[in-house]
């Protein structure tokens, strides 16, 4: 079978690997698409923080795909049905896990990372990491479950954003596109920030979706704040932009009394003021991975059709060639690129 393997720092190519057995209790997947995400470049970079990943590593943690065989013990699948993985995988042990927050596992393994993924005709996965989904939902959208999931889980679960609510989102990552939609989907006014190499594809991906952008390198974001919110800040803030500059940005535009939740994560080190976050009685919050409700939210807001994610994924990058999907998405050449191995 397929794998697209990472094997040094930039380094990837497209190698043929035995196709796995599912074990007890394990469903062997045939994939169907897998998307590329931030986390996924800074790996295929080998970016500090990313050098523990084991190499040569079947990359891929974002994916659909429908289920092919099943191993002994499995009672919740079937062949036939269409799934998705919940890549970040909690030991169920420790004392995060006992007391309801195993998004931050002390135990956790990702899919891809510390073991091999699913950029893969075929993969294997314990029942207890997949999600049904729905018939509605196609499998092609069904593969970005797991960034939607982050993103309901930061707007959702971590903000306190209500309809009407002025919202900013700091940088229009993959995250921050999916972070956009879903706060643009409970009624909030959006406004997304971005630079200029974002004006080429992400921010207009967001304005045909009728989701106001700014590049902050050509006009003032305290302007745009100034006129938004008539000069009061925005009510809540989402920082996905991984920068160190990017908190100390939204406490200089979130209202007093206001918001900023943390998506991203920064590479760098910052020495953050908080003289204006006492003052503004400011709540600086932060939003990591998800759980199984926001996996079922994120498909249920793909199946009501609240998420427009055929405008959102790139299908144009070729399995063959993964490099170019990689270039382009580190450039900002495109937002979420996927790669499809199985027809529907």
């Amino acid at each position: 079978m397929k794998a697209i393997v990472q094997t040094g720092p930039e380094e990837i190519e497209v190698q043929e690997r035995e196709q796995p057995t599912p074990g007890e209790n394990e469903v062997l997947v045939e994939v169907h698409t897998a998307g590329l995400c931030g986390s996924d470049a800074h790996a295929y970079k080998y970016d500090g923080g990313y050098e523990w990943i084991p190499l040569p590593r079947v990359m891929g943690h974002e994916y659909s795909g429908r289920v092919v065989a099943v191993g002994d013990g499995v009672d919740q699948y079937a062949v036939g049905q269409k799934v998705v993985e919940e890549p970040i995988h909690h030991c169920g042990e420790c004392f995060q896990c006992n007391n309801g927050q195993e998004n931050v596992c002390q135990n956790f393994s990702i899919t891809g990372m510390h073991t091999d993924g699913a950029y893969t005709d075929y993969t294997v996965v314990d029942q207890r990491h997949l999600h049904a989904v729905p018939e509605d939902v196609p499998l092609t959208d069904a593969a970005i479950t797991e960034p939607t999931s982050i993103a309901a889980r930061a707007v959702l679960d971590r903000s306190v954003t209500t309809p009407g609510d002025n919202v900013l989102v700091e940088g229009p990552g993959p995250i921050g596109v999916l972070t956009a939609v879903v706060a643009d989907s409970l009624g909030a006014n959006v406004v997304v920030s971005g630079l200029e190499k974002d004006t080429a594809y992400r921010l207009p991906l967001l304005e045909d979706q009728s989701i106001d952008t700014v590049n902050v390198q050509d006009r003032d974001l305290a302007d745009v704040t100034d006129a938004v919110t008539d000069g009061v800040g925005f009510d809540v803030v989402f920082d996905a932009t991984g920068h160190r500059s990017g908190v100390e940005e939204g406490i200089e535009h979130v209202r007093k009394g206001g918001q900023v939740v943390m998506v991203g994560i920064p590479n760098e080190s910052s020495d953050l003021f908080m003289a204006p976050v006492v003052r503004g009685e400011i709540d600086v919050d932060s939003s990591y991975g998800s759980k199984w409700r926001n996996f079922e939210q994120a498909l249920r807001l793909m199946e009501r059709g609240a998420v427009d994610v055929g405008a959102i994924v790139d299908r144009s990058y070729d399995v063959d060639d993964p490099e170019d999907a990689f270039r382009a998405f580190l450039a900002s050449e495109t937002c979420k690129p996927v790669f499809t191995f199985a027809d529907e």
